[in-house]
């Protein structure tokens, strides 16, 4: 029998580990010296200076100096912004200059004692870039309402609302102090409470103004009290001290292995500071009154949901970074949240009948997105995923409501009946659509893309190192909304792309080809797409459209600002779960396809069941919880005081005066009516006084 040779010895199966999957970003080069930027004049203060004064100085200008002038008014809050664009631009510069730090003075140091006032202000680069997002933004809305308000009567007040939200925002951002950061913390507050409600003809606008302003306030208490417990902890109200004081007690703890933590002030400091940041960012359980503030006009929703208001919660909190990241308890209590309102929004996204309802819930998953991603970091990673999203977020936002406003003017609304086949009749509208959808459903190369991965990176690297429980909620919260968000975004394109009326019977009657004149300008198809272009490009104004084509282009080309050597790299992106999130909305998207299908208005929403589509578009019962869970207690409260105050404590009061009658009653009974003797008396002896000092002066 014949031997066979031996088998050669099996070669060992390569082993991939996790790491393996995963592409370190590279790192970050020191910011290069750029001696052809121009020398800079010595302008009278600072740029951050600049940046408060300006738009609000463009606010009282508006209200002083206009009258009743619409075209003075918008001539002072467009070069307003536009100044304050420049303020930010330079303060860029200024950066470079510095190496990524600059602090400045605001009003001097206030004397309070033993407590340290300074009043100052600081930014770096992240918040920097912040400012000029959010000074774009604003010179972008300044523009569209020119247009879009023009005939408005109160179109005065509108700008002059503009340009001090805007100054209190930009406060916000670079405010280095306490009391600096609640003046712009409350100014926006009341700001909104006015662009939500300048339509105070209509009940319903009043209504959302006087819920939005309710909400947040009673939320706002959370920001008061954690700040006035931080600053009263350190001995100042500088945010860079407060922060340093803090982290050194933190430091000290951890240090003596105190199975306290960080301490009950800072940890009760941090998560009053989450439940306030939640109220103004409609995280649950506050996330109702965003939608309802969509009552007010366009442009004003575009600049609540873009880059002032909802994203300021995200500043504040970019602020005390280094305290939230060291305050576990905190850090899970904005993680449960975050995940709640990420997933519960973008489930009730997809069954709006209104298209800036949709938007609405959008911005409050992606805004609880952002916060995530600071729940979800870890003092390695930093909180530069949440800023690069906010950045990220309010160029694609800002575009998608601008344009839907336009949209709305054409077709006389933004109800999803109404705006069906927008894209296809109004092609010029198209790419603005398409552009703003795909950076929110996190579409490559597209700007959400970017930052959303970032965000997904970071929770993830949290997750497999020291980030705890938060992060491995953020991670998996951000993992299923991202199919979510790819969904509704998909059946908002599906509506808004749906063929017109004369195409589909066009399509329905073609029966075959026609020998037909070989004229372009022959072709039904193109010139109803050239009415559409024509007729749209007609309604808006040069300007305004000239904002919404650079919003466009930031929308592409502003995930180039994720590769600025100025944030940290501390992150890995796993290629493995990046690959996965991406056919998980492709998945999404294809089912919301195939839904739609069989549809005749092309809106897979029209699937979902008639009362749980009802239910949706009132956010679950929300104003009903708000009414049985805050408002019935505070009610019957109020008239048990008013009952107490009346029945018991009035009770006494009347019961006293009523004594008072009756004894005064009894002794003028008791009391004999004609002079007594004494009485007579003492008459007597006093004339007789009198009459002995007049005989002897």
């Amino acid at each position: 029998m014949t031997r066979l040779p031996a088998a050669p010895p099996a070669l060992p199966a390569p082993t991939v580990s996790w790491d393996d999957l995963q592409i370190p970003l590279p790192p970050v080069p020191p910011m290069p010296d750029l001696p052809f930027l121009p020398g800079l004049p010595d302008f009278w203060g600072t740029p951050m200076q600049w940046l408060v004064v300006v738009p609000a100085l463009t606010a009282l200008a508006v209200i002083t100096l206009s009258g009743r002038s619409n075209r003075l008014a918008a001539w002072l809050g467009v070069g307003g912004g536009l100044v304050t664009f420049l303020a930010a631009l330079w303060q860029l510069v200024v950066l470079v200059r510095l190496d990524g730090r600059h602090t400045s003075g605001s009003l001097g140091a206030l004397p309070f004692g033993e407590l340290s006032v300074p009043l100052g202000l600081q930014v770096g680069w992240p918040l920097g870039l912040v400012a000029v997002a959010v000074a774009l933004v604003a010179l972008v809305v300044q523009v569209y309402g020119r247009w879009y308000l023009w005939y408005d009567p109160r179109y005065k007040v509108f700008a002059a609302t503009v340009a001090a939200f805007t100054a209190a925002m930009l406060l916000t951002v670079l405010a280095d102090d306490v009391l600096l950061l609640l003046v712009g913390w409350e100014v926006m507050g009341w700001c909104s409470y006015l662009l939500i409600g300048h339509h105070s003809t209509r009940a319903a606008a009043r209504r959302a103004a006087l819920k939005a302003l309710v909400v947040t306030r009673t939320a706002d208490v959370g920001v008061v009290l954690g700040l006035v417990v931080l600053a009263a902890g350190a001995g100042t109200t500088s945010l860079t001290r407060i922060v340093e004081h803090w982290s050194q007690v933190a430091g000290e703890a951890a240090a003596g292995s105190s199975p306290g933590g960080p301490g009950p002030a800072l940890t009760a400091a941090m998560v009053l500071l989450v439940v306030g940041v939640a109220g103004k960012s409609a995280l649950f359980p506050f996330q109702d009154w965003l939608p309802d503030a969509m009552e007010g006009p366009t442009p004003a929703s575009a600049l609540i949901h873009a880059a002032t208001m909802v994203a300021a919660g995200t500043v504040v909190l970019v602020h005390v970074f280094p305290l939230l990241a060291v305050t576990d308890p905190a850090r899970l209590l904005l993680a449960v949240l975050a995940a709640v309102t990420m997933l519960g929004a973008a489930l009730l996204a997809f069954a709006q009948g209104d298209l800036k309802r949709l938007l609405a819930w959008s911005t409050v998953s992606q805004v609880a997105l952002m916060l995530g991603a600071l729940a979800a970091a870890t003092p390695q990673t930093g909180p530069d995923a949440a800023t690069q999203h906010l950045l990220a977020h309010a160029w694609f936002k800002a575009l998608l409501f601008l344009s839907a406003g336009w949209l709305g003017v054409l077709v006389g609304g933004t109800a999803m009946a109404v705006v069906a086949s927008g894209g296809r009749r109004y092609r010029v509208l198209r790419r603005r659509f398409a552009w703003g959808l795909l950076a929110l459903a996190g579409v490559p190369p597209f700007v959400g893309f970017v930052s959303k991965e970032l965000v997904l990176g970071t929770a993830e690297t949290g997750a497999i190192g020291a980030g705890g429980a938060a992060s491995v909620v953020v991670l998996a919260a951000v993992g299923a909304s991202a199919p979510l968000t790819a969904a509704y975004c998909m059946r908002a394109w599906l509506v808004l792309d749906r063929p017109t009326l004369a195409q589909q019977h066009a399509a329905t009657y073609h029966t075959g080809p026609v020998e037909r004149i070989d004229d372009f300008f022959d072709e039904p198809q193109v010139v109803h797409e050239a009415e559409g272009v024509e007729r749209a490009e007609a309604a808006i104004t040069s300007s305004a459209r000239l904002g919404t084509t650079v919003l466009t282009v930031m929308t592409l080309l502003g995930s180039i600002v994720a590769l600025l050597p100025v944030w940290r790299s501390d992150v890995h992106l796993n290629v493995q779960l990046l690959l996965a999130t991406l056919v998980l909305m492709a998945a999404a998207a294809l089912a919301v396809w195939f839904a739609a299908r069989g549809v005749r208005t092309r809106d897979a929403a029209a699937r979902v069941p008639a009362r749980l589509s009802l239910a949706a578009e009132r956010g679950l019962g929300a104003d009903y919880a708000y009414r049985l869970v805050v408002a019935t207690p505070v009610m019957a409260l109020a008239r048990a005081v008013t009952w107490f105050d009346g029945q018991v404590l009035d009770a006494w009061v009347r019961g006293a005066g009523s004594g008072a009658r009756l004894v005064g009653r009894a002794g003028d009974l008791l009391t004999p009516r004609r002079v007594t003797p004494s009485l007579a008396g003492v008459l007597g002896g006093m004339l007789l006084v009198v009459l002995v000092a007049v005989v002897t002066s």
